[in-house]
């Protein structure tokens, strides 16, 4: 039942007419009988009051919540079929004409850092869009195909972190697709290195592991070729797959490479924000590897890559700090002190992130926090008052 089903039948219920609910919540009459209709949704202070009229004890509030969260889903499902249809188009294409919107789509790279991945997605697509609408027109100029084909390819790379984040991995692996078609007509080895090291990740994701590696060993065919801090991300990917199937020295290997890497780059990323690696990702991505060993000083390195990221992003700016990445490391912190037996220090890591708006809490969050929870729920701290309320806490937010 929605919002103005349940207002009809309430208001039936009272004995009230449209006319004797409109006195009582000073609208219109006209107003009530738009809002009962559908003609005219209702505005949270019309819920409010109707619900005050009605004596429904909240009940016409919670609706309207459940309203609102129902139509913004539907718009988010709506925009998610949408980009995945074209990348589709994409990854089928046989060529691309040029335009010039390569500054939008690494604005968006940067912005996403900051934002959540709904209206991400929603704006990426939108670019994208544009993007394709003038090549099929041939809106451009002639010598730009190569810019154009980098656009396109960055804006599905977007796409890809969008749907990842929001538990698609099966859209973000097609978004994947298209940005490598776009990586091979343009020639962008860079780009194509970046789109191997994502979809390692959304492997990763979907914890197939020999899987995320292949395509670690795909983008490393190229790497070496490439400026910026492409290596050092396919390296620590390839930390995270070895941690995850249990290989200790090959995961610390793996990560001190990395760092070897990122002191041996020529040259800069081309774009920031999610095209590029930075020092904190770094960090980040050791403390999310290390995690997953159970070894004492394993976890011992996992928290203190863990907190130096967190520690470094709080001391940049927008377009270098990532609230995602930053939540997550405090999740990786808090997991890696509950398996050192720190149950105070993995509390107060992960408290940050339990009031975390709903969109905010991406699909990563989500499962951390399942699997902090069931560390911290395991027989070792049966007793502990502490382990209880944080379990408890993750539950509640989630």
């Amino acid at each position: 039942m929605d919002f103005p089903k349940l207002l009809r039948m309430l208001r039936l219920d009272a004995g009230l007419s449209l006319e004797g609910l409109a006195g009582q919540v000073h609208y219109s009459r006209g107003h009530v009988h738009n809002v009962e209709s559908g003609a005219r949704p209702a505005t949270a202070d019309f819920a409010a009051a109707a619900d005050r009229a009605l004596c429904s004890e909240g009940l016409l509030e919670h609706q309207w919540r459940r309203d609102q969260d129902r139509a913004r889903d539907a718009h988010l499902a709506s925009a998610m079929t949408a980009a995945l249809r074209r990348s589709r188009d994409l990854a089928q294409m046989p060529g691309l004409d040029v335009d010039d919107l390569a500054a939008d789509a690494a604005d968006l790279a940067v912005e996403y850092l900051s934002a959540p991945p709904g209206p991400m997605l929603q704006q990426a697509h939108q670019v994208r869009q544009e993007v394709t609408g003038r090549l099929r027109q041939r809106h451009h100029r002639p010598g730009e195909r190569a810019e154009l084909y980098v656009a396109a390819g960055r804006l599905s790379g977007v796409l890809a972190y969008a749907a990842l984040d929001l538990g698609d991995a099966r859209a973000a692996m097609e978004h994947c697709r298209a940005a490598l078609r776009c990586a091979e007509f343009a020639g962008d080895t860079e780009l194509l290195v970046w789109v191997r090291g994502t979809q390692s990740l959304i492997a990763r994701f979907e914890q197939d592991f020999v899987a995320a590696s292949g395509f670690v060993d795909e983008g490393l065919q190229h790497a070496g070729r490439v400026p910026g801090t492409g290596l050092a991300r396919l390296l620590c990917g390839r930390a995270q797959c070895l941690a995850n199937l249990g290989d200790s020295a090959g995961s610390n290997a793996a990560l001190d490479a990395a760092w070897a890497a990122r002191d041996e780059a020529v040259g800069q990323d081309a774009v920031g924000g999610l095209f590029t690696f930075s020092a904190a990702k770094q960090q980040y991505y050791a403390g999310s590897a290390l995690i997953w060993l159970p070894g004492r000083a394993d976890n011992e390195r996992a928290a203190e890559q863990a907190g130096a990221a967190i520690g470094l992003w709080q001391e940049q700016g927008p377009a270098e700090r990532s609230l995602d990445d930053e939540h997550l490391a405090h999740v990786y912190l808090a997991t890696a002190r509950a398996q050192l037996g720190d149950v105070e220090g993995a509390a107060a890591a992960v408290e940050p992130v339990l009031s975390l708006p709903a969109e905010m809490q991406i699909s990563w969050i989500v499962k951390r926090m399942g699997r902090l929870a069931g560390v911290l729920s395991g027989p070792r701290f049966a007793g502990s008052r502490s382990a209880v309320e944080t379990v408890e806490a993750i539950r509640a937010a989630g």
